[in-house]
């Protein structure tokens, strides 16, 4: 499975999580969305534990199989669709969480995320 890893799932991880660590460890591929490495970089700024949080992502970032994941010419396609249909539905999701979306729909990857606001995209395969 090809994971698209959430600010959530990922401080689960970083909490030693052996649920999470267990379905991180099965994936045959991790990608971190850009968006997420900047909440959790903004959150290790303002914290007590910086420069630690800092090494346990680089050191994470560094695995095999985990891949950094950037916004593309595609991916604002992808996005300004899904802000279409969730305003539609009035259903609208935070902006981070919109490009975390687009990303999962354009590379087809499986969200790895305890959001509920992401039931609103079906088209998006959660775990």
């Amino acid at each position: 499975m090809r994971l698209l890893l959430d600010t959530n799932r990922y401080r689960d991880l970083a909490d030693g999580d052996r649920e999470v660590v267990q379905i991180l460890e099965s994936a045959d591929a991790i990608f971190v969305p850009f968006v997420v490495v900047a909440e959790l970089r903004a959150g290790f700024a303002v914290g007590r534990k910086g420069r630690e949080n800092e090494h346990t992502l680089q050191t994470f970032l560094a695995k095999p199989g985990v891949e950094s994941l950037f916004a593309s010419e595609a991916t604002t396609h992808v996005y300004a669709m899904l802000y279409r249909q969730l305003r539609q539905q009035g259903t609208p999701i935070p902006t981070h969480d919109l490009w975390i979306a687009s990303l999962a729909v354009e590379h087809g990857l499986t969200l790895f995320s305890r959001d509920s606001h992401f039931d609103h995209l079906p088209q998006i395969n959660r775990l």
